[in-house]
Parts: structure tokens; sequence; C-alpha cells
């Protein structure tokens, strides 16, 4: 049986919740919310497990070492006397990530880095007589070093690239929209796939293509190549293939509509061949078509979700006209429908006129955003309200 440790999944800020509960869902323990990070339990198996599924993850981090220190000799040598052996070998190459908030180190963790490496070789030059190289597009061992006040933390990444690069994206358009944040803003709607589902301005389709593997439970990370675990000494090769096996054999059919609009020809066109390398252009459509000429034409509970342009290549009073159009046709023409907008222009979304049912504070890159829920019903939702149903 395998040993359980504790691993640290990183996320976006505002992800935070979604990906504890993507964990608790999965079988996790000890689950732990953090500051843009969730910590856990599991063993290698989960490990595996955590890297094809999580859709709101950013990578996992199995930490191997803590320890305190009192200044930057002290990092130096506590980091030279781990058992480096434990995880890599001298003719491996390896990269060194650091995050640093400590008053006892630079704050420059580029430098942390160069220290953290100058241990790592050093250990090895010292009983080989030779160093391992530095590799950072194609390293054997990622490591990533946190130090946080006099805490050291040493993790390995298990992911390797990002886990947002999902693989199914090859065509984009101008400024596409992470696919972690997508996923993110699919759960925090509350799609299921019980449901329909719109993207009105869809861009690359990313949104859509979360959703439809929302909806088909297909794990997030399945098209991906390549983890880093697979280059450690403990990687198991028959585990993986198993756990990757029966995620697949859980994959269900997509019985709701899943569209997206955008007036871009070829916004659609990219945004159907990324639809066409995720394998699932028999369940997403992607048509040439303006939001604003649209009207609802799928029967039943409806998901819309937004990602319009924020300001950046609109003028202000373009912007108002614009966010007051989406509000307009949205209450003219999308009865019996959830709508939710993510924007970083609060203004903007002033003007789109309808009353919100739920905000939700979330990061876009660097801008502070606020994901907005609008329900859309047949009449006003007084009148709604006030219907008394028939009693016999």
């Amino acid at each position: 049986m395998e040993e359980n440790y504790k691993m640290i999944a990183t996320t976006l800020y505002g992800l935070e919740e979604v990906l504890a509960k993507e964990l608790t869902n999965l079988g996790a323990q000890d689950v732990e919310v953090g500051n843009r990070r969730v910590s856990f339990v599991g063993d290698k198996g989960f490990m595996y497990k955590a890297n094809l599924n999580l859709r709101t993850a950013i990578r996992i981090l199995k930490p191997i070492k803590t320890f305190k220190i009192n200044g930057e000799e002290d990092f130096y040598k506590k980091l030279k006397a781990m058992d480096w052996e434990k995880y890599m070998g001298v003719k491996d190459t390896f990269s060194i990530h650091s995050v640093v908030n400590s008053t006892l180190l630079s704050t420059n963790s580029h430098y942390i880095s160069l220290r953290t490496k100058d241990a790592l070789a050093d250990y090895f030059k010292e009983k080989y007589g030779e160093r391992p190289d530095v590799d950072i597009k194609y390293p054997t061992i990622k490591i990533q070093v946190h130090v946080s006040r006099n805490l050291v933390s040493v993790s390995l990444d298990s992911s390797g690239d990002s886990l947002h690069k999902r693989g199914y994206r090859s065509a984009t358009n101008l400024a596409p929209i992470n696919e972690v944040l997508a996923a993110g803003l699919v759960l925090l709607s509350g799609y299921d796939g019980n449901s329909n589902f719109i993207d009105p301005m869809c861009g690359s389709g990313t949104i859509l293509i979360e959703a439809a593997m929302v909806a088909g439970n297909i794990p997030a990370n399945i098209n991906r190549k390549f983890f880093a675990f697979e280059n450690w000494n403990d990687y198991d090769e028959e585990l993986f293939f198993k756990i990757h096996d029966s995620l697949l054999e859980k994959i269900r059919s997509i019985p709701h509509k899943l569209m997206g609009f955008d007036k871009a020809p070829s916004a659609a066109q990219k945004a159907n061949e990324n639809i066409k390398n995720a394998n699932l252009d028999e369940f997403v459509k992607v048509h040439h078509i303006n939001f604003f000429n649209s009207k609802k034409e799928v029967f039943g509970e409806t998901t819309i979700i937004f990602n319009p342009p924020y300001g950046e290549r609109l003028e202000l009073d373009e912007i108002e006209e614009f966010y007051e159009k989406i509000g307009n046709t949205l209450k003219h023409n999308y009865h019996g429908t959830k709508a939710w907008i993510i924007c970083s222009d609060i203004d903007a979304l002033k003007s789109v006129g309808l009353k919100t049912s739920r905000r939700i504070a979330l990061k876009n890159g660097d801008l502070d955003c606020k994901f907005v829920k609008y329900e859309i019903y047949e009449g006003s939702r007084k009148a709604k309200k006030n219907i008394i149903p028939n009693i016999d």
C-alpha cells in the first residue's frame, strides 16, 4: 500500500474554495484552503489522479523538505545537506522556481533560485566530482522553493508545464482566457451539464470547451502528453495508466445543447478548430452570429457565461453602450436563463441595467474582476413571485 503524504495544489485568486471542493469530491484527505493554494493529503496514485482531473489547479507540488533558517548562509547549508540523490542523479537536469516573502533573505526570487542551484550542484560536485546541469525548458526535475519569513519549503513540481495547458488549444484570438479561469467560471456558475450552455462572445472557445468537459465528466488534462512526475525515480507507469483508463470509463454522454457565438468569422473558425482538437465537435458548435442580433432558441434551463471586452479595446462611451446592449438583449431575448459576466470595469457592469443576484471577486491575469450573475425571468421577478398556485 502506498504511503500518504501532504501535497499542495496552486490556483488563481478567488478559485481556492472551488479547488478545495474539487479535491474533496476526488477523495483527498485533510483539505485546507490557503492563499491561491490548497493543501491536501493523498498517495502517489492520488497525485496522478489530481493532475489528470483537477480543473482549477495550476500545478500539484509535493513538499520534500521544510526547515527554519536564520539567514542566507543557513539557507544554503540546509539545502546542501538535503538527500538530493533520493530525487535525482548527477546526469539529470533541473530547474528551480522560487517564491520569497522574508526579510532574512534577498527578496529577489531569481537570486534565491541561484543559491538553491549552487547548494544542489555543490552537493553532487563534492560527492561525484561533477554537477547536474540546469535546463529551463525541459528539465528532468522541477523544484520549487517557497520562503515565508524564516520557514523554507522545498517541493517537487509533479505537473511540469502549468495545468492550464490542456493540450487542445492550437488556435487563439487576442488575449484568450486562461483555461483554469474558464473552468473556474463554469464551476462557480453551478453548471453541471444538466442544462443548456451558451457562450455568446466565445473567442477561442475556451469557456465552451471547459463547460463541455464538465458536462461529459471528461478529465481536464486527459489530452496532456506529459507530466513532470513521469521523470521521477518512483514513477509507476502501470499505476498511472490504470488510473488514466478508469477515468476514461467514467466519461458520460452530453444530453443538452452547448453552443457559442462570435461576430468575427475568424474567431468562430478558430473556436471550432479547438473544439475539434478536444474531441468535442460532436457536442459543441460555434456559430458566426452577433449576440446582439440573437435570441434564445433552445428550450429549458440555460446557463450563459460572457467574457466580453473589458474596455482595453473600447472607448468609454462605446463600452457603456456595449454593456447596455448586453443587458437589453438578455432582458428581451433570453428569458429563462442564468447569465454570468466576468469584467474588470465596474462602471461598465452598471450599464448592463439588470439586478445582480451574486458577485464574486476574481483575477483575470493582473486585472481585478467581478463575476456577476443575472437571473433573466419571463416577465418581472416580482410578478413571478406573486403567482398563486392552484390548490385542488
